[in-house]
């Protein structure tokens, strides 16, 4: 039940993200909502550059087999974040050499360091089992950032107001954390050069891996901007929101079945036991996945004329269902086709792979842009398309890798998706009745599915 518990944090974590950015585009001006996109996506960045190979290496080696090791271990982690800290605060210095205002600089370093060492401290405690404590402390984080942000925005519907939220809700909650975990998980920061070199080599490629996976909407951002002026508020709108559903499934599900697999990996090696896991982890990661896919194409029509601002509508239902569909294909690329890379320590191959999933679906975007001038349609179906080729790269890399693949709870979902995708554009004129039809049907097709997938978890 503890997982279970953790797995409902992850989404209700990401059902409140969802709900913070129609809240925040519904009360903030376009040209106000577009500046805050990118200052999260800038945030999200420098949080991946300077913390998230901390992250990665406490995932592989935190907390070890004794106590002995996770004392070491936690020392160096915390030591390392210090550094990392002080190097953040140091790039925030030099962004007025590149034109951004020294003020937005630093409560960008502000919040990325109080973002990374958040995730830092929910990911120890995910590792040493703490599930109860995590999934509190996972829904409270959310909780209190939303209302940060949400209260400042509707003060003073400007950057500076919202970004000062965001600052005061990330502050609260790191004290919070600290103060209900300081006896399981207390601070102190001990250098170890051994320790640091091990992170760094395994861990600063999964960073880079990350960084790159965090460029592409950035790069997308930047696209389309350049493309459609303030006529990017929607498109933008759209690929914040559909990419978050599937990145919290993702990281959720992965916070949960990636360390069991990895302790069976390091005991066990390649062996029959293996592959049968590895094949139930994957099917797990795709088939949530689809049946996402299919709930959020199937009430897209419904949703958005409820929630999103009419000037952005008809943009947003444009480009949605292609920023969907890459979203989805990037959440598996990012997670699925690199773990036996992970496992097996191939750094080049993680590394390889999120550089061409930025490159080839900012690519097709660019393209696209370039092909149909103005045309936002044609931008976000050259990021969907350049993602399908990523992926289809991806799976030629993963047939190298024995693996033992259940298909029965992947296949009714797959179907769900394609057949809410077909009913919502049969039935364009009528959302009401879309969304109906398509949630039944999709409902139908992946309720057995989803039990078998959740008594996995539950293992």
């Amino acid at each position: 039940m503890a997982k279970i518990a953790a797995l409902g944090a992850y989404l209700y974590q990401a059902l409140l993200a969802f709900g913070l950015l129609i809240a925040v585009s519904n009360l903030l001006p376009a040209p106000e909502y577009a500046a805050y996109s990118l200052f999260v996506s800038i945030v999200q960045f420098a949080d991946a550059a300077c913390f998230q190979w901390i992250r990665s290496a406490c995932s592989r080696f935190y907390p070890g087999p004794d106590g002995e090791s996770e004392r070491a271990q936690r020392g160096a982690i915390v030591a390392e974040l210090c550094g990392s800290a002080v190097i953040c605060l140091f790039g925030a210095l030099l962004a007025p050499l590149f034109g951004a205002p020294l003020w937005l600089s630093l409560v960008g370093a502000v919040a990325a360091i109080l973002q990374g060492a958040g995730e830092l401290h929910l990911t120890m405690l995910r590792f040493r089992q703490q599930f109860r404590l995590f999934s509190w402390l996972q829904g409270a984080r959310a909780s209190i950032l939303a209302a940060a942000t949400i209260g400042a925005a509707a003060i003073r519907a400007d950057l500076a107001s919202v970004l000062s939220g965001l600052l005061a809700g990330n502050a609260v909650y790191c004290t919070l954390a600290w103060m209900l975990s300081r006896r399981i998980l207390p601070l102190s920061a001990r250098w170890n050069r051994d320790l640091a070199w091990h992170h760094l080599t395994y861990g600063g490629t999964s960073a880079g891996a990350g960084a790159a996976s965090l460029m592409t909407p950035l790069g997308l951002k930047a696209i389309l901007l350049g493309a459609l002026g303030p006529a990017a508020a929607g498109p933008m709108l759209a690929l914040d929101l559909l990419q978050r559903p599937f990145i919290m499934i993702v990281a959720a599900l992965q916070a949960i079945r990636y360390p069991e697999l990895v302790a069976l990996f390091d005991r066990k090696g390649d062996c029959e036991t293996f592959r049968a896991e590895l094949g139930r982890y994957y099917a797990v990661l795709t088939g949530f996945s689809l049946i996402a896919g299919a709930g959020v194409i199937a009430s897209l029509g419904l949703a958005a004329a409820l929630v999103i601002p009419a000037g952005l509508l008809a943009s947003f239902l444009r480009t949605a269902p292609f920023f969907m569909l890459m979203a989805l294909l990037r959440a598996l690329i990012s997670a699925l086709l690199p773990t036996p890379a992970h496992l097996q320590r191939r750094l080049p191959a993680i590394a390889g792979l999120a550089t061409l999933d930025c490159i080839l679906a900012c690519a097709g975007a660019l393209a696209a842009a370039r092909l149909f001038p103005g045309a936002d349609t044609a931008i976000a179906a050259g990021a969907a398309a350049g993602a399908a080729a990523t992926m289809g790269l991806g799976l030629i890399f993963l047939r190298w890798r024995s693996f033992a693949m259940p298909w029965r709870p992947v296949l009714p979902p797959a179907a769900a998706l394609l057949l809410a995708w077909l009913i919502s554009r049969w039935l364009t004129g009528d959302p009401l009745m879309s969304a109906g039809l398509a949630l039944a049907v999709a409902a139908v097709l992946s309720a057995r599915p989803l039990l078998t997938l959740v008594r996995w978890i539950a293992r």
